[in-house]
């Protein structure tokens, strides 16, 4: 099978049927390595995700993968992915900060990220499993911001049994319907937008809430 590796890892979603044909079982590893460096590595913000999580769903249902054992594994690369990149922000971001005379890693940035995750941390952490990009940066941020790790483990278990149980179900169910399979370039288009909906709501909110208190 020849492709283009660098097309491959960027569209493994739609490679997927193709990939359980040549490889069997092996995918399963795939697909776990891929959503671990998805969510652990803050490098890698741009692998599939959502799309991925779907379309692994709809090939389940058609017999070539168990569903369960896939949500599962997919399940424990996305936690694993999580506490590994909590751990780099954790042992990394003092690093960051330790210049007091950086403008960009300013000390009292560190504060407030403390601050913030000591308020919002639990909902940041289980609401940005939905935002693509955003999932990828916000462990590596609790970490930076030193958020308890239980608690940080508990809400980010919670948002990962709700992306990927929630996308590889309705993928098994729905995947397979026949106008979904002839638009599924629309659909992923259009999973991608409903994940970035709250980050867009979150700013617009901001940029009036700013033009309210000048005026």
């Amino acid at each position: 099978m020849d492709f283009n590796p660098l097309d491959l890892i960027l569209h493994l979603d739609v490679y997927l049927d193709m990939l359980v044909t040549h490889y069997g079982t092996w995918v399963y590893a795939i697909l776990f390595l891929v959503i671990f460096c998805e969510t652990g590595l803050v490098v890698t913000p741009f692998l599939p995700g959502d799309s991925l999580l779907f379309i692994a769903g709809a090939v389940a249902a058609g017999g070539a993968m168990d569903p369960l054992l896939l949500a599962g594994l997919l399940m424990l690369a996305a936690i694993l992915g999580d506490s590994t990149n909590y751990l780099i922000g954790r042992t990394a971001g003092e690093k960051l900060f330790s210049n007091p005379n950086s403008k960009i890693f300013r000390r009292d940035y560190l504060q407030q990220t403390h601050d913030f995750y000591d308020k919002h941390g639990g909902k940041t952490v289980t609401l940005a499993r939905f935002l693509p990009i955003i999932r990828t940066f916000a462990p590596f941020v609790a970490g930076v911001g030193k958020m308890n790790y239980l608690r940080f483990f508990g809400f980010s278990v919670l948002g990962t049994v709700l992306w990927v149980g929630g996308l590889v179900t309705l993928g098994y169910f729905f995947g397979n319907v026949p106008f979904i399979k002839q638009n599924l370039s629309l659909l992923v288009v259009g999973i991608i937008l409903v994940s970035l909906l709250p980050m867009i709501i979150s700013l617009v909110r901001s940029k009036l809430g700013q033009r309210a208190s000048k005026a």
